[in-house]
C-alpha cells in the first residue's frame, strides 16, 4: 500500500517600507530568491511553523495577520500544500541562519523594494497581487503558479 504522506509548507509575506522580505537559496537554475518559510513539522500548528520558519530563516519574530492563499504544488505530484500568510514583524533583526542542518543553505536575507522584485526572479503576477493588496486572499488558488509563485 502506498503511503499517502502529504507535506505542508507555510510561507510568510512580510512587507515593510514598500519592500518585501526575501531569502536567497538555490531553488532551480533560474530562481534563487523566494518567500521565507518551510515545512510544518509533526505536532506543530500552521502558526507555530510559520513563526519558527521565519525566525530560523531570517532572524525576525513575526505574527501572522491573515492567511493569503492555499495552493497545491503540481511539480511535487500534488503532495505539497503551500499556505501563504501575511505577517508583521514584532521583533528580532535580520540574521543569516547558521545553515548547519540545511542541505540547501540560505545565502542572503533582505527586504527588496516591490518595484524591483522582478529583478530578483519574483513574477510580475505576484508583484501585481502585492500591489493590489492580495485579491482573493483567504482562498484556495490551485497550483501556486496561479499566484505567480513557483520555480
Amino acid at each position: 500500500m502506498k503511503d499517502n504522506v502529504y507535506k505542508v509548507r507555510a510561507t510568510g509575506v512580510l512587507i515593510e517600507n514598500n519592500s518585501l522580505l526575501l531569502v536567497k537559496q538555490k531553488l532551480s537554475n533560474n530562481k534563487e530568491w523566494s518567500l521565507p518559510g518551510g515545512r510544518v513539522e509533526a505536532g506543530e500548528t500552521l502558526e507555530q511553523a510559520l513563526i519558527r520558519e521565519m525566525k530560523e530563516e531570517t532572524g525576525l519574530d513575526v505574527e501572522p495577520i491573515r492567511m493569503l492563499y492555499v495552493c497545491d504544488v503540481e511539480a511535487s505530484g500534488n503532495t505539497v500544500l503551500h499556505i501563504t500568510f501575511l505577517t508583521k514583524q514584532i521583533g528580532g533583526e535580520i540574521t543569516l541562519p547558521t545553515n548547519e542542518f540545511d542541505e540547501n543553505p540560505i545565502h542572503d536575507v533582505r527586504f527588496i523594494p516591490i518595484d524591483e522584485l522582478t529583478e530578483y526572479g519574483i513574477s510580475e503576477k505576484f508583484v501585481d497581487i502585492i500591489k493590489n493588496d492580495f485579491p482573493n486572499a483567504g482562498n484556495y488558488m490551485g497550483d501556486k503558479s496561479n499566484i505567480g509563485l513557483g520555480i
